[in-house]
């Protein structure tokens, strides 16, 4: 077993880069500030611009990139990424200030005890069949918050969001870094916050040290770094949402002696599943998981894993626990439990456990005067 187990450490995470920039605003925090940002904000910049590129944890910039590149010679530290390290908990997170317990936002796919079903969360889809299960994003319906960007908006600031997903729809990043530099060259104080859905994309296809991978994230670099250059008066922050490692996929349903002794699929992530238990099985499960994966994975009652604060503290959402399941598996190894034989053989960059390289995440600041 991989002993290199790192646990989220919310006083230092993505949730409190967002409280930074709400205090930056003069606006209520949700938590805890991070103090390695906090003292490049001490000053005041026309523009706050944040660049999360997905996936591009810590390791993933060191393994890749020259040690005298752009990006490893502005790093000045790491810091935490939720539990799980996932975009959909960790986006929400760097969103709105709030940890995952209190957004309900917990992986790709989630079990929503308001309807019965397990919901893959971005494409409002039944996990198991892709069916649509509502006209309306059921995420939004009942996990539904106010943003930082509409917080700073509606306080009468100035914020923009630039993502393939939000108008004006930018279909590559060069088309993003060009609306970052239109938006930073209007009048007014303002925060823009940029998300890019690569190397991430890329590393779960090809892997996290592939060429592929590598010629990526250089990518990335370079047209960051020729951004900045563009830039005046303002502070360029480029961060991540989680790392990723390689890994071997397993299909859970090739463990028949486990799918019998549960109610529905596992849900959250393919490293960090909730498992509901029938009643009369859970010694049976215990004993077959242990078997199957105790070499790979750490299995936690529900009841540790409310007491670890795995999924961080503050006022939970008030359906935060039943989705939870009974148990918790969380892999610490190079294995990862996938809900579809497609899914086991495809990936190969993973991310949700605990480990050093999903967990942390590097803060890369530029300052241009």
């Amino acid at each position: 077993m991989n002993k290199n187990i790192v646990y989220p450490d919310y006083n230092n995470s993505i949730a409190s880069l967002a409280n930074s920039i709400l205090k930056k605003w003069g606006l209520q925090t949700n938590g805890s500030t991070l103090r390695l940002l906090d003292r490049f904000l001490e000053k005041d910049y026309a523009n706050v611009v944040v660049i999360l590129l997905d996936g591009m944890g810590k390791c993933i910039i060191e393994h890749n990139l020259e040690e005298n590149g752009f990006f490893n010679t502005h790093l000045v530290g790491t810091y935490s990424s939720t539990f799980p390290p996932t975009t959909v908990a960790a986006t929400a997170s760097i969103d709105n200030g709030l940890v995952p317990c209190e957004h309900g936002w917990l992986g790709w796919d989630c079990y929503f005890p308001q309807i019965h079903r397990n919901v893959t969360v971005f494409l409002n889809t039944d996990t198991e069949s892709g069916e649509k299960v509502a006209d309306e994003s059921v995420a939004w319906k009942y996990y539904g918050y106010e943003s930082v960007v509409n917080r700073i908006n509606s306080s009468g600031g100035k914020a923009y969001y630039v993502s393939p997903f939000i108008p004006p729809y930018p279909e590559t990043f060069e088309e993003s870094c060009q609306l970052i530099k239109k938006y930073c060259e209007e009048p007014a104080k303002k925060y823009v916050y940029c998300y890019c859905s690569e190397p991430d994309y890329t590393m779960h296809k090809t892997g996290c040290y592939s060429n592929e991978s590598k010629q990526v994230i250089y990518f990335l670099e370079k047209i960051i770094e020729r951004l900045a250059a563009e830039l005046r008066d303002t502070l360029v922050i480029i961060t991540a949402d989680h790392g990723l490692i390689d890994s071997k996929g397993v299909y859970i349903k090739d463990y028949p002696k486990i799918i019998d002794c549960l109610i529905r699929i596992p849900t959250i992530e393919p490293r960090a599943l909730n498992l509901f238990v029938k009643e009369n099985r859970k010694d049976e499960f215990e004993k077959e998981f242990a078997e199957e994966f105790g070499e790979k994975f750490l299995l936690f009652p529900k009841e540790k894993v409310l007491e670890m604060k795995l999924f961080g503290y503050g006022k939970e959402h008030k359906d935060f626990r039943k989705m939870l399941g009974d148990y918790l598996a969380v892999a610490v190894d190079d294995l990862s439990i996938f809900n579809t034989k497609e899914a086991a053989e495809k990936f190969i960059g993973v991310h949700g456990g605990l480990t050093a390289d999903e967990m942390i995440i590097p803060l890369i600041v530029v300052v241009k005067e």
